[in-house]
């Protein structure tokens, strides 16, 4: 199979699984509200997210234009990236089913760049309401195309002379986004709808501060593997820990 059909067959997963991971996520019309308030005696949750088995070679990608820019140094399949730990990276961390804690504060300024042809971060997480700019860095033609089913899709060409798109995502959503210019560039934007959220670093590992003690859904998303979560109870002035071992991919 060609990397160009592995490809394809990634984003097809991978939108199965946002449509699977959405679900759970608060609808835009019947989201019961989430509200400030003081966290006292606040606790973490912290844990690392694994590769269950013996994880695949990345495919090198077979990049077919704009070779000047996209093809100067080999780019390899970032949909499954692990470790020497076997952690897993760009994993979304997150409390689903939380109704009071920390403000939620919308950002501004939030960069989703494209460099060599490829989205950095390849998973980006930011509060609902927040303002992300869209950067340009390659000075080439892109095309930034989002998947959303709540927020406004966004389907706008970024010619390399404009240099930043600035967009502001309103609603809760895991959003898919890809370049029609480009086939193999695929990114995510995860747009919480409260402040308890992570994004697991290139070990694996990842820590949720500042939460009010009780039990919670702890939810974890990962592009290719998936969706999981469990319970967790977090006590006050303590750091509970919450491991999730994905995977194999069959």
């Amino acid at each position: 199979m060609s990397i160009r059909s592995r490809v394809s067959i990634g984003i097809v997963v991978g939108a199965v699984l946002t449509i699977i991971f959405v679900a759970t996520l608060p609808s835009r019309a019947a989201a019961p509200a989430y509200t400030s308030e003081t966290v006292v005696h606040a606790g973490t949750i912290a844990g690392v997210i694994t590769y269950a088995g013996n994880p695949p070679a990345p495919a090198r990608v077979d990049i077919s234009k704009d070779l000047d820019v996209c093809g100067i140094s080999p780019q390899f399949d970032q949909s499954l990236v692990v470790g020497k730990s076997g952690g897993v990276a760009d994993v979304v961390v997150a409390l689903t089913d939380i109704r009071r804690g920390a403000p939620l504060v919308p950002a501004r300024g939030i960069e989703f760049d494209q460099i060599g042809c490829e989205y950095r971060p390849r998973v980006l997480a930011f509060p609902a309401g927040s303002t992300v700019d869209i950067v340009n860095s390659d000075g080439i033609l892109h095309n930034v195309h989002t998947q959303s089913t709540i927020n406004p899709p966004i389907n706008v060409a970024q010619p390399g002379f404009k240099r930043v798109i600035e967009v502001t995502v309103a609603y809760p959503e895991l959003i898919s986004v890809s370049c029609d210019v480009h086939n193999w560039m695929q990114g995510w934007w995860y747009v919480a709808g409260n402040p308890y959220y992570a994004i697991t670093a290139a070990d694996g590992r990842y820590e949720i501060k500042n939460v009010p003690p009780g039990t919670y859904t702890l939810k974890v998303w990962q592009e290719r593997l998936g969706t999981t979560d469990k319970k967790v109870t977090v006590t006050p002035d303590a750091t509970i820990t919450a491991d999730f071992a994905l995977g194999p991919i069959k």
